[in-house]
């Protein structure tokens, strides 16, 4: 009999204390309590130093299925992101952003089509009829339109939204495509990139985005620029030169290496 979890959200999480239970309240509600999915709800506290992880550790004293993970220095978006994988356990992971900008509902669209269409990843887009997005600044959004254009020219692919961190896969994608390197935001394209280029079934699906109203967000783009070309330019030419190789690692591994990808639960984050 399956143990695991049907579902679990990787939440990173850096000084969202206006936002995290309010985001933890949606997810239960929506996945839990209304849907009735055994779900794990993995906070990555990321070098917080506002009350976050002590609003996390009071919703987990009455939600069993919420989990805080600490994660110390050096902090960042990816590396927030790793730390959550390795303790995610569910058949479907989600990566999901602490400040109230996606939606529970569309978690859950994305697991019943991984479950019910048998696809291995689900990547929403904010930008295909039925989706929309709210309060996105003008320049931020003319650079993400400008960039997500030259990835699909790159890629050869229809999925118009893939520096969108919100999207979910099967634990085996997640199992063979990493470990993943990124330490910052360029780990949504690593993730996405690297899927797309072993072969898996992909689902693009409408979603919906809301700018957030507290805080403000750490992707800083002139930083963030090198990075991204980094991950691009690395995962054009192992799509252009090796893909053969990628898809035959791809069949030969399956599912396995899992004893590779767990870590001991604990509050304390493993060493990656």
């Amino acid at each position: 009999m399956n143990s695991r979890p049907q579902l679990s959200l990787v939440i990173p999480a850096h000084n969202e204390e206006q936002n995290i239970q309010a985001c933890l309240d949606e997810l239960v509600t929506t996945l839990i309590t209304e849907a009735g999915l055994d779900v794990e709800l993995i906070v990555v506290a990321d070098g917080c130093t506002d009350r976050t992880e002590e609003l996390v550790s009071e919703r987990k004293r009455s939600v069993s299925a919420i989990r805080l993970i600490r994660h110390s220095a050096p902090c960042g978006f990816g590396r927030a992101i790793r730390c959550g994988l390795n303790y995610a356990e569910g058949d479907v992971v989600v990566i999901y952003m602490a400040d109230l900008s996606d939606r529970p509902q569309d978690v859950l669209n994305y697991y019943r089509l991984i479950v019910n269409e048998e696809y291995d990843c689900v990547f929403g887009s904010r930008f295909i009829k039925g989706g929309s997005v709210h309060n996105y600044p003008r320049f931020k959004l003319i650079v993400n339109r400008f960039v997500n254009t030259a990835i699909r020219v790159m890629f050869w692919t229809r999925f118009n939204d893939l520096t969108n961190a919100f999207k979910a896969y099967r634990r085996e994608v997640i199992q063979s495509c990493g470990p993943y390197r990124s330490c910052h935001f360029n780990i949504t394209l690593e993730m996405s990139l690297s899927a797309l280029i072993a072969g898996y079934r992909i689902k693009q699906c409408p979603i919906h985005w809301e700018g957030r109203t507290w805080g403000s967000t750490n992707l800083k783009l002139r930083e963030m620029g090198r990075r991204y070309l980094c991950t691009l330019m690395m995962l054009f030419f192992q799509r252009m030169l090796i893909a053969d190789d990628v898809r035959q690692e791809r069949d030969r591994t399956g599912a396995s290496g899992e004893e590779n990808f767990l870590a001991d639960d604990s509050d304390s984050s493993p060493t990656l």
